[in-house]
């Protein structure tokens, strides 16, 4: 264990009497909170402010009562915790002292040298309940963090912990050996963090009970997740959910290691990425692993790069999962194109440049150029993105060119978009290719292609994210001038 700047231990004051001085803002938000807990709270001030007056009219759970006197010694006689909002550095050292001398905890607000415990940020699914303690370095950094929190937690949680409270004497009764037990909180905990927003019930706690006890297997199931490009931040909360509800976690070899640490620490990861071009899994292979452990009982997430539904095989997962009767969802992630347009800081849309955004993959199932038609990648209204282009790149942009496309369209191709690797590359339809060829392009990669581009370009160049403002920038500059001011997108 490492050093623990506090202790983070949590008080049952059901009942209790607590002792609160002082005025202003943060006294109230302190006796809502002992209130909140179930104590008994007095508040000794003489100047209760109209949200004291409030808070004692209507508290959250244990009663307020407002004393308008200065507090004395004797205040502190059977009570369980005191709390002091006082300015003066004097006075609270006295009120400090006085509740010591009481063998009472204390807690000054702001004044951390003077607290025995101190209340930290709280995210409230009570009966479930987290707190966040800076040891008082930082109350604003630690208010943050529970933001974080209070996006990842569901407040669906708040039911599942208090069907515990409600079924723990009923496992208990039934004296099952430590390993049954063990089991039963085990799978609990797995459906709530699954099924965070149903409401438990006694269905629930039968089939859970019957699972524990050895009966009849559980059939699993498959969450195809996507990873996104590679920036953690931009994993979705539901795939943050079923990571941490997984029992096994099938990985693509796109996915960016850091992502693995919002998974369960108990969860079996499992590579099992196709990599093109090398010795790798076969999809036959990953399809028979996914559904051999969901019949096992497991929860299994195929954690794929990107989005699944693009160009990620999820069609061919979903169908065999399907056909083998296994429970089988798809949560959507950041696809590349979103992750590389947005790192341009570029709209693959724009309404002045494009009509249409498609999407295409740079290679067929053979590895070798793809069947796709021409005709719609030479289309100059169009903004194509090709996935996994690296090695038809060059025959890609030939056969568009000699389909129609100008050689000055520019391109850009982006590699481990979002990620500390990331490397952008501009260019033309025409030049593309040998440029790349000048980089090497060792992760994920994908090719933009359309006009949209160059109104990105003009504006890198102008603050001086572009490599160089060369003459194939101004011609681009100069074409979509052109372009704007001709009813006919062929004359340029």
């Amino acid at each position: 264990m490492e050093p623990l700047a506090r202790l983070p231990v949590f008080l049952a004051l059901e009942g209790k009497r607590a002792i609160v001085v002082g005025a202003g803002a943060a006294t109230a938000w302190k006796a809502e909170l002992l209130s909140a807990a179930g104590a008994r709270v007095d508040v000794y001030t003489l100047e209760p402010s109209d949200e004291l007056l409030g808070l004692a009219a209507s508290a959250p759970r244990g009663p307020v009562s407002i004393l308008a006197r200065a507090y004395a010694a004797s205040d502190f006689d059977g009570a369980a915790v005191a709390v002091g909002a006082i300015e003066d550095s004097a006075e609270a050292l006295r009120f400090a002292a006085a509740a010591r001398a009481a063998k009472i905890p204390v807690n000054v607000v702001d004044r951390p040298e003077l607290c025995d415990f101190t209340f930290g940020a709280i995210v409230n699914r009570s009966p479930l309940v987290v707190g966040i303690s800076t040891d008082g370095a930082s109350p604003v950094f630690g208010q943050a963090i529970r933001a974080k929190l209070e996006a990842l937690i569901p407040r669906g949680f708040s039911r599942w912990a208090q069907a515990a409270d409600a079924w723990r004497p009923k496992v208990r009764a039934l004296a099952l050996p430590f390993r049954a037990r063990r089991r039963f909180w085990e799978l609990f905990a797995a459906r709530a963090i699954a099924r965070p927003d149903a409401t438990p019930t006694l269905p629930d706690l039968d089939a859970l009970l019957a699972h524990a006890h050895g009966g009849d297997q559980t059939t699993g199931s498959v969450i195809l997740v996507g990873a996104g490009p590679g920036d953690p931040e931009l994993l979705t909360l539901r795939a943050v959910r079923a990571l941490q509800s997984a029992d096994v976690i099938l990985i693509d070899d796109l996915v960016a290691p850091e992502l693995l640490d919002f998974a369960r620490r108990e969860a079996k990861k499992l590579m099992v990425g196709k990599t093109g071009h090398q010795p790798s899994c076969r999809q036959e292979e990953i399809n028979a692993l996914m559904i051999s452990l969901a019949k096992a009982g497991r929860q299994v997430v195929r954690l794929k790069g990107g989005d699944p539904g693009v160009f990620a095989r999820a069609g061919e997962e979903i169908a065999a999962c399907r056909a083998a009767g296994i429970a089988v969802e798809v949560i959507p992630g950041v696809t590349a194109a979103q992750a590389a347009a947005s790192r341009l800081g570029v709209s693959l849309t724009h309404r002045h440049h494009a009509r249409r955004l498609q999407y295409i993959t740079g290679h067929g199932v053979a590895g070798h150029l793809p069947d796709i038609d021409w005709n719609s990648l030479a289309d100059p209204s169009a903004t194509t993105v090709v996935y996994m282009p690296k090695r038809t790149l060059g025959d890609i942009a030939a056969a568009a060119i000699a389909h129609g496309l100008d050689p000055a369209t520019p391109a850009v191709v982006v590699a481990d978009a979002t990620r500390a690797a990331e490397t952008v590359v501009r260019g033309t339809i025409g030049d593309i290719a040998s440029r790349v060829e000048a980089h090497t392009l060792a992760g994920p990669a994908l090719m933009m292609i359309g006009w949209v581009l160059a109104l990105q370009a003009a504006v890198a160049s102008e603050d001086g994210r572009a490599d160089t403002m060369s003459s194939r920038d101004r011609v681009v500059g100069g074409a979509i001038k052109l372009r704007r001011g001709t009813s006919n997108a062929q004359s340029r």
